[in-house]
């Protein structure tokens, strides 16, 4: 299945979570996509809710179902909670730390960045966007790239970032500190729901 490339808004609305976490696709249309979007009510069945809480973290990382499963069965032989190590090996990818960091101002626009060749992980250009991130990494623009337009709009935004993330503004670089704990993610996720849909 090829990774989706249309309106963020819509896959948002359809799943009743904002992708972006910041709220903004339900702002002004809580309710979903398409002419008939404010009139479907009914209960989701077992099987309907855990595909529904699957989409969400999918289209929220913006990974296809290949990676997504796969990813998923590398947590499984992690120590520890699955759902739990699964959300940390998500955020671990490079396009997500970009993003996190603030080079880009959606995940969508962090993998072109990386994927375009404008970004290094520890001196070295990294342009898969997949590419996981360990503690202790340094993920930084090039730096014939440090003065893109794009990037310091995105910087410019950047109100707060998450803990496991060090960001030194001097160098504009990053370091990766640790993968994050379960409290320092999106709270309206139900990551056990991926697991029984998947654990079937």
């Amino acid at each position: 299945m090829a990774r989706y490339t249309g309106p963020s808004y819509k896959k948002a609305r359809h799943v009743g979570f904002s992708t972006s976490e910041t709220g903004k696709e339900l702002a002004r249309r809580p309710y979903g996509p398409g002419q008939h979007g404010n009139d479907r009510k009914g209960k989701l069945s077992d099987y309907g809710t855990q595909l529904k809480e699957k989409q969400k973290v999918r289209f929220m990382y913006g990974v296809n179902e290949r990676q997504f499963r796969k990813t998923f069965e590398e947590a499984a032989k992690m120590k520890g909670i699955q759902g739990t190590n699964f959300l940390r090996l998500l955020e671990s990818r490079l396009d997500n730390v970009v993003y996190r960091i603030g080079f880009a101002t959606t995940r969508r626009g962090a993998r072109q960045l990386v994927n375009h060749g404008h970004v290094t992980v520890n001196g070295k250009k990294v342009n898969i966007p997949s590419y996981r991130v360990k503690p202790g990494d340094v993920v930084a623009m090039k730096e014939n790239d440090k003065n893109l337009k794009i990037v310091a709009e995105s910087l410019a935004k950047v109100t707060k970032r998450v803990e496991f993330i060090n960001y030194d503004e001097g160098k504009m670089e990053a370091t990766y500190v640790r993968m994050p704990e379960r409290n320092e993610l999106n709270a309206d996720i139900n990551e056990a729901l991926i697991v029984e849909f998947y654990n079937k």
